[in-house]
């Protein structure tokens, strides 16, 4: 016999626990040890970047993780990652954003980018020290050119393939009569 769902939501209230719906053998818990032991000094790195007075920031340990989740799972455009991190339980665990958490929005990356962090390499000797943990642990081989070419993407930005094609190229099959 064929079953059907109920229409209705009877249940008002769930107990939900984000911690036991990311499986164990996951590529984000595997590196989560790694990465906090990492990013565990963070804060104090970063301080002379940030202001005293004002409106609080995005904490860069969040921006971090996202972008380690985009490293890991090729999420090359910030827009796609922030909607991915919205969507996914496992990315949501890893930025250790619960279910109600906002997510950034994808402006806060290139404003952090070619604002507050453009004359440092900081974030980039933070990332690098993620990737050289977790090939010490044996996580990662880091062989081919991905890494360099992520590490590059990471410091600078994630470019859309328009900006990468030449200006007068025309796309296979896109050829206009």
């Amino acid at each position: 016999m064929m079953g059907r769902q109920g229409g209705d939501q009877s249940q008002l209230f769930y107990l939900f626990n984000l911690e036991r719906r990311v499986p164990a053998c996951h590529l984000l818990r595997r590196i989560n040890p790694e990465v906090t032991w990492v990013v565990a000094d963070l804060h104090e790195k970063l301080a002379p970047f940030y202001s005293d007075i004002g409106r609080p920031s995005i904490d860069p340990e969040l921006m971090i993780r996202m972008l380690i989740v985009g490293y890991c799972y090729g999420i090359r455009f910030e827009r796609r990652l922030c909607e991915e991190v919205e969507l996914h339980l496992a990315y949501r665990w890893f930025c250790r954003l619960d279910l109600d958490d906002k997510v950034p929005d994808h402006s806060t990356f290139s404003v952090n980018r070619h604002g507050r962090f453009r004359d440092s390499d900081i974030l980039r000797h933070v990332f690098e020290a993620v990737v050289r943990a977790c090939m010490d642990a044996g996580l990662i081989k880091g062989e081919g050119f991905a890494v360099v070419r992520h590490v590059a993407l990471f410091r600078f930005t994630f470019r859309r393939l328009s900006d990468l094609a030449p200006q007068n190229a025309t796309q296979p099959g896109l050829e206009t009569a």
